[in-house]
């Protein structure tokens, strides 16, 4: 294998970033001048491939269609389906076949989402790039290109590429979309002596869909395609399988238990049918009437429209959800992984605090609005910002707009803004004041100069501003303006470097002021880099991309709900460890480099203690996600840019940002359409109501599939009416002309007050928990023998063949049970007769009607198999019915009871 074949074939593994440039193009055998030939190009093109990211193939409708139909709850239906056709019952069949088509419709349209997240990344390809090749500069297409292309950028371009900076002038680049960084990275071409270098300080290297902010650079691209920082995103991606949510496999655990319940009642009531001599048809007609008994038909496709609910109710308060499952998993939620940048905070750098003249200043009004006060302590002179407002418009390149739109260094633009605070307006300042000579910024020297001809005292002169890193300014002093006046700089050095540390301690990107006059004729033009001396010292601005308003009121709803929220940011520890102190995460914050040094067992160890890391990779943050999984945790993890996308796709519910990239919304499960914290916090409330509701409709289904367990194999062990209490059709009817009217007053229940007081759910703790089933059991077996009475007070009038009182009664019995009991049931252990209850009883006198029809109207009484009732039998059944409510409500009675008992005193 040649040099470049190793070179350019495993860049992942080659920092070159700790390589000298010339080295780096002589390993891919390029030329730094006159680049690869048209030959060399197209042959590395072919052995590497395009340089694009490889796209997931989605799976096709049909494949997520037979997902559905390979359901248990459905597998067991189609069996149904097709044994009552067989026995020629084929009413019962279709309408079984249309409820089993119904739930993989709606499944399959739920589960068409898009799942294609690499997809964005292939789309976020440039279609351009300048690059040398035989000694010309060329455009040509970015997919195009090749390990060893020399390539040559400009502030506004995105890299099309990774590659080694050979050459570089004032370059910075915003990396935010792949670290995190919230601020632009200086970079320059000289070589970094550690070959562990993170990938944020990586400052002689340029990466894939970054954007050049400031400068120019040529560089040569170490890898395309799959091989760049941007591949192994898609690649992380690719390698993470989506898992079931906590209810998807909650209600799989519930089906296998359903499904042993339900085909072992069937099994003894057909070998009970066969002992007693019936005809193997009857036998089989009475297991599938069992078998539709015990089998909850209609849970998928409530279950469906419960969540479609929640999702629509998500929807109207900023949050859309891809997937109905995840509704739920929101209200499990027990961790919440935050990315900082554009999410906790605004994505807009601001200054926050000043530094002047030896004075403290506080600066209102965040983002890049202009609107703002500087303040002081009270009773102080407040002193003239001229020099600083000089300083701040004259010596930057930015422009922010009245309405907040930037071009250039957002930085800078925190400098524009702050001017506007002051009263400087930036764009007529630079048109009055035009510049004689510069020293543009370089990360080399770290500071930046401009010199004007500006009036003073009536004298015209030439003075120089210069802004900079603290130290590197400082160094260059010799003087510094006090409210006193102009000192000796080593009189306040000490002072100053006190201020730096302050603000460096908040978190504060930290710049320094200063300034020198020269004479109206001083050839500055000629040197002005050795006029950068000599300079008197202003102050200090400390910068920060704050936090949006609603955040940290977010952040405390959430842990007062027992979320732990954590902060994982691409930005320095220390910022992240100011940021986490402000927004009140609670103690403890590492970098990417201390947890990297952890085993996986130390880091599960750890977590309790940490709530900020800052400096993270991608990696970092998918592998937190797992862990945090493997201990236990549903994991909520929110972010923008491409770099939060493979942790996204891992955690339980990935919230992407509705101004984040096209692949973070497609990894995540969730979107955040205002782009707000708080919007989350809210989103886990519903999630919660959500999972309330899911627990009472199914305690009521439950209650209801016991009772026809029960009455069946009673039936059929006994002889009651040949083992045939109910038809099929009366069954059918039932479950989906009665108890979906309790269940609509279950799903417009509101959300009860201080849900978000409670502690997230133990995700072990399932639905079918052992508490929960022995209600079930009790509350069916109500409905069971509430259910046989009149089957057991009119024997002589029964029929297995004819519709008759008795059945007809058992009927009406169990439809008014399951009417009233639904009511109760919608709240536990709360009283379901406490208020709103109107609504409720509005939607419950619909079934209440269909049953009244059922039994009283022809057409209905043929198509079911009942019979009229006299106003006696009536009210018997009425009574009965109600014994079901009011026994709910005394058991419910009797739990708060014991739970006001066992409450601790305050």
């Amino acid at each position: 294998m040649s040099a470049v074949e190793t070179a350019a074939g495993t860049p992942a593994e080659t920092a070159w970033y700790s390589q000298e440039p010339d080295a780096v193009v002589a390993a891919f055998r390029s030329d730094r001048d006159r680049g690869l030939t048209a030959a060399d190009a197209a042959q590395r093109l072919a052995e590497h491939g395009p340089n694009s990211i490889a796209a997931e193939k989605p799976p096709s409708t049909w494949q997520v269609a037979l997902q559905q139909l390979a359901d248990p709850m459905n597998v067991m239906l189609v069996a149904v389906a097709i044994i009552s056709l067989f026995i020629n019952q084929v009413s019962v069949g279709i309408l079984v076949g249309a409820l089993v088509v119904l739930n993989i419709v709606l499944g399959t349209r739920q589960e068409l989402k898009a799942k294609a997240s690499v997809d964005a990344l292939a789309k976020m390809q440039i279609p351009q790039a300048k690059v040398i090749r035989d000694g010309t500069l060329l455009q040509v297409g970015a997919t195009t290109l090749v390990p060893g292309d020399i390539v040559t950028l400009e502030a506004g371009d995105l890299v099309p590429a990774d590659g080694r900076i050979i050459r570089s002038a004032t370059l910075e680049t915003q990396e935010a979309a792949l670290t995190g960084e919230s601020a632009p990275i200086p970079k320059d071409a000289g070589t970094l002596a550690d070959p562990d270098t993170a990938l944020g300080d990586r400052t002689d290297m340029v990466f894939q869909n970054t954007q050049v902010t400031r400068g120019t650079a040529t560089v040569v691209i170490t890898g395309t395609g799959m091989q760049t920082q941007m591949g192994q995103i898609a690649s992380m991606l690719s390698s993470v399988k989506p898992g079931k949510s906590p209810l998807q496999r909650e209600l799989d655990s519930l089906t296998g238990v359903l499904g042993w319940i339900a085909w072992g009642a069937v099994a003894i009531i057909i070998v009970t049918g066969l002992l007693r001599g019936q005809e193997i048809a009857s036998v089989i007609l009475l297991g599938i009437s069992m078998a539709i008994s015990a089998i909850p038909t209609g849970m998928p496709s409530f279950v469906q429209a419960m969540l479609s609910y929640g999702s629509r109710q998500l929807a109207e308060h900023k949050a859309v959800v891809k997937n109905l499952t995840d509704v739920e998993t929101l209200g499990a939620t027990s961790a919440i992984n935050s990315d900082k940048t554009g999410t906790l905070t605004m994505n807009e750098m601001t200054v926050e605090t000043l530094y002047y003249r030896g004075e403290w200043f506080s600066v209102a009004g965040s983002g890049y609005e202009k609107v703002g006060e500087v303040r002081h302590t009270a009773g102080l002179p407040v002193p003239q910002f001229t020099q600083l407002a000089l300083g701040l418009t004259l010596c930057s390149d930015a422009t922010v707009s009245d309405d907040g739109a930037v071009i250039g260094d957002p930085t800078e633009a925190a400098l524009v803004v702050l001017a506007a605070k002051l009263g400087a307006d930036a764009e007529l300042t630079r048109s009055a004041f035009a510049r004689v000579a510069e020293v543009p910024f370089d990360s080399a020297y770290k500071f930046m100069g401009t010199f004007h001809r500006i009036p003073v005292d009536g004298t015209e002169l030439l003075v120089g501003y210069v802004k900079g890193g603290p130290d590197v300014v400082l160094d260059r002093c010799s003087s510094v303006a006090t409210m006193e006046g102009v000192v000796p700089i080593a009189d306040r050095r000490d002072e100053i470097l006190e201020a730096n540390r302050t603000l460096s301690e908040q978190g504060l990107r930290v710049l320094a002021f200063a300034f020198r006059r020269f004479a109206p004729d001083a050839p500055v033009a000629q040197d002005p880099m050795a006029a950068i001396a000599d300079l008197t010292f202003v102050g200090l601005v400390g910068i920060i991309d704050p936090l949006r308003p609603s955040s940290k009121e977010a952040v405390r709803i959430a842990r007062e709900a027992g979320i732990e929220v954590r902060m994982i940011t691409g930005d320095h520890a220390i910022t992240a460890a100011a940021i986490g102190a402000k927004l009140g995460l609670g103690e403890g914050s590492a970098s990417g480099a201390e947890i990297q040094e952890m085993s996986d067992d130390e880091l599960k160890a750890a977590l309790p203690r940490l709530h900020m890391f800052g400096r993270v990779t991608p990696e970092d943050k998918l592998r937190l996600a797992r862990l945090m999984q493997e201990d236990g945790a549903v994991v909520a993890m929110t972010g923008d840019a491409v770099n939060d996308a493979a942790a996204l796709k891992q955690a339980d519910i990935g919230v992407a940002m509705g101004s984040g990239s096209d692949v973070t919304k497609q990894a995540g499960k969730m979107i955040l359409v205002d782009d707000n914290f708080g919007t989350l916090v809210t989103a886990v409330r519903l999630g919660r109501g959500i999972y309330e509701k899911i627990v009472s409709y199914v305690r009521f289904q439950m209650s209801q599939l016991f009772s026809l367990v029960l009455l069946f194999l009673v039936a059929s062990i006994f002889g009651i009416n040949d083992g045939v209490p109910l038809t099929p059709i009366m069954v059918l009817f039932l479950n989906f002309f009665i108890a979906i009217f309790p269940v609509v007053v279950i799903l417009l229940d509101p959300v009860p007050d201080g849900i978000m007081l409670k502690p997230p759910r133990d995700p072990k703790k399932t639905i079918a928990n052992r508490g929960a089933v022995t209600l079930w059991f009790v509350y069916g077996s109500l409905i069971f023998l509430t259910t046989l009475v009149p089957l057991l007070i009119y024997p002589d009038e029964l029929s297995s063949t004819e519709p008759n009182v008795p059945v007809t009664m058992a009927f009406v019995v169990c439809a008014l049970g399951s009417i009233f009991g639904g009511l109760v049931m919608r709240r536990d252990p709360e009283s379901g007769l406490s208020a709103p209850i109107l609504a409720a009883v509005k939607w419950l006198s619909i079934p209440l009607a269909l049953t009244v029809v059922a039994v009283e109207v022809g057409f209905m009484q043929r198509l079911i198999g009942t019979t009229s009732l006299s106003g006696d039998e009536w009210l018997t059944a009425l009574g009965l019915a109600l014994l079901v409510p009011v026994l709910i409500e005394i058991e419910k009675w009797i739990r708060r009871a014991r739970i006001r008992r066992r409450a601790p005193l305050v």
